[in-house]
């Protein structure tokens, strides 16, 4: 179960690192060129990088709601990890769409890993 939860909160601010990175910068021409449709994809994005956390947190100290949180925002990780390489693949970076493939590898390793432990 740690790998699980130490995976979630790392990943979770990982992600917010980005974003807060790429805005920080200037590196989200979407802000100007589809307003409403990046602001949805970052509130998605922020919603999954803080549940991860939370829900991490939650399997170090053994909540009870903490498996089945984690399961829901791993879940939306998953997607992530599926939906986001494409346009890093239509642009030719294909170190990034490496990445997300490795974080959803992992993501599915840590979901086994969580199910076979046992709840304590």
């Amino acid at each position: 179960m740690a790998f699980a939860a130490w995976y979630a909160i790392i990943v979770g601010l990982l992600m917010l690192g980005q974003w807060g990175f790429f805005l920080a910068t200037g590196q989200v021409p979407e802000l100007q060129s589809e307003p409403w449709r990046i602001a949805f994809h970052l509130a998605a994005e922020g919603m999954t990088a803080a549940g991860l956390v939370i829900s991490g947190i939650g399997l170090l100290r053994n909540r009870a709601w903490a498996r089945a949180a984690y399961l829901l925002t791993v879940g939306m990780l998953v997607y992530s990890a599926i939906a986001s390489p494409g346009y890093f693949a239509q642009q030719g970076a294909w170190a990034m769409v490496g990445m997300f493939a490795l974080l959803l590898l992992l993501a599915i390793a840590s979901i086994l890993t969580l199910l076979r432990a046992r709840p304590e």
